[in-house]
C-alpha cells in the first residue's frame, strides 16, 4: 500500500468496521461472544484478498491452556462463517468485487495488557 493513499485506508477502515458490526450483531455461533475485536483489517491493492485481524479479551485467571483453546474455537467459528461474513461485508461496502476474507489471530492487545501487569506488579 502507497503512503499517501487514501482510498486504499478508506477502504480498509470499511471493511474492518463492517466486519466488526456483522460478526458483533448477526454472528449466532455460540464461540463468537461480544469479546471479540477488529484490530485492523489489510486488503491487497488489486482489492481480490483481505487480512482481517481479531482479538478477543481473556480473563486474567484463565490459563494458557484454557486461552489457546479459546482462540482456535474462535478461529474455527470465523473461518465457517467465512462466507456469510463476505456476502454482508458485499451488501454493506459498496465495492465492485469484495476480497476473499483470511482471519488472522492478533495478540498484540493480551501482550498489552501482559505488559501493564508486569509493570505494575514491578511498581508495588
Amino acid at each position: 500500500m502507497k503512503k499517501g493513499n487514501t482510498r486504499h485506508i478508506r477502504i480498509n477502515d470499511a471493511i474492518a468496521h463492517a466486519i466488526a458490526n456483522v460478526i458483533r450483531s448477526e454472528l449466532a455461533d455460540p464461540r463468537v461472544g461480544t469479546v471479540v475485536s477488529v484490530t485492523r483489517a489489510e486488503v491487497t491493492t488489486d482489492l481480490k484478498l483481505c487480512d482481517v485481524y481479531v482479538s478477543m479479551s481473556m480473563t486474567s485467571g484463565s490459563d494458557a491452556t484454557q486461552q489457546n483453546k479459546a482462540v482456535e474455537s474462535l478461529m474455527a467459528a470465523l473461518a465457517k462463517a467465512r462466507g456469510f461474513i463476505r456476502k454482508r461485508v458485499a451488501e454493506i461496502v459498496n465495492l465492485r468485487h469484495t476480497p476473499e476474507i483470511t482471519f488472522i489471530y492478533d495478540d498484540s492487545i493480551a501482550h498489552g495488557m501482559r505488559m501493564r501487569a508486569l509493570i505494575e506488579e514491578t511498581n508495588k
